[in-house]
């Protein structure tokens, strides 16, 4: 009797230990009550997104069942709107059919009908629908990033050296909107609003869905739906720029849930102005999110259809240009697919 109660014992702790490694490998790195941080060796340049395992994707492409795609991306030209830190957009014909054939001294073309389009394009890389990559935020006086990288040691005239955009794999998995806007009854949130953790856990009730580890979370405050074909109405648009998240939001989101990446439909995913307590703060959840914990920041990411058709969990797909030294993935067109 004695043999068999030790042996069902160790048969027990065997299944739990099993099953802690399913859960570890789906999930790895993500520990509750502390979130992700710089655990994956001091050479690492994509942070949560380790966490992305062939388990997760999996999981994930098994979401979609009715094969909608929702076009997550905002249309941007050089009069869109962006936050003032950074420039706007320039698109300058650099071949034109018209200028190639005036031009009689290009002897490759000669005899020859058919001529070309293309342009020049001068951009900021944080513009439009964009993923911020772990090199965008720096802090203390060393100026380090993400798991320790130093201005002094890899910055320079030609970007960052390490942890930017053009090391971010492509992101395939579970996606979910938070809708706020629509929980208080609001087409948009009012100025310096700052979503608490509290509203998060009423819009997710509300919804009857929840945020799994290795999640892409998306927090609408309504403001694209100012934004019309791209984005020209600045005066509308910026004092509902300023709503959104605070550090609480973001810590309950990465430490409590295990989410890898934090998106909204602003510029800036967090609350602005008064919401910053201290007189030291500048974006405080982008120094916590970006450089402390290695999650993403997702920005202007269009979640009005979503919203419309109250589709609160889909398979989340997007993959940034791999431009060597960007701070972000930039003009981007991610999908949600139903």
């Amino acid at each position: 009797m004695r043999f068999r109660m030790i042996a069902s014992s160790v048969f027990a702790i065997a299944i739990l230990l099993l099953t802690l490694q399913i859960t570890d490998a789906q999930s790895p790195g993500w520990v509750k009550g502390k979130g992700y941080g710089w655990i994956w060796g001091p050479n690492d340049e994509i942070g949560a997104l380790n966490a992305l395992t062939p388990q997760k994707v999996m999981s994930a492409l098994k979401i979609p069942t009715q094969g909608k795609v929702y076009d997550l991306g905002v249309a941007y030209d050089r009069e869109s709107f962006q936050w003032p830190g950074h420039s706007p957009a320039e698109v300058m014909s650099f071949r034109t059919p018209e200028g190639l054939k005036r031009q009689k001294d290009l002897g490759f073309l000669e005899g020859k009908e058919a001529r070309w389009h293309s342009n020049a394009i001068f951009i900021n890389d944080n513009v439009g629908t964009q993923i911020d990559s772990l090199c965008h935020i720096t802090t203390g006086d060393d100026n380090h990033w993400y798991n320790g990288y130093k201005e002094a040691d890899w910055g320079g005239n030609f970007g960052p050296r390490k942890a930017c955009a053009d090391k971010m794999p492509p992101i395939v998995t579970r996606g979910v909107l938070i809708d706020v806007a629509g929980l208080k009854g609001q087409v948009r949130l009012p100025s310096e609003y700052e979503i608490t953790p509290e509203d998060l856990k009423a819009a997710l009730a509300k919804q009857n869905v929840d945020i799994q580890p290795g999640d892409a979370v998306f927090i609408r405050t309504g403001i694209l739906s100012l934004w019309g074909d791209y984005g020209h109405d600045k005066a509308k648009l910026a004092p509902h720029d300023s709503a959104g998240i605070g550090v609480a939001s973001a810590k309950w989101l990465v430490e409590e849930k295990g989410a890898i990446l934090l998106g909204a439909d602003t510029s800036g995913l967090e609350c602005t102005g008064k919401c910053w307590k201290n007189p030291s703060d500048f974006y405080p959840a982008h120094v916590y999110l970006l450089a402390q914990q290695g999650v993403y920041i997702g920005e202007f990411h269009y979640l009005e259809d979503l919203a419309r058709d109250k589709v609160y969990q889909f398979l989340y797909v997007n993959a940034t240009s791999k431009i060597r030294g960007a701070t972000a993935g930039f003009v981007m067109r991610p999908a949600a697919i139903r």
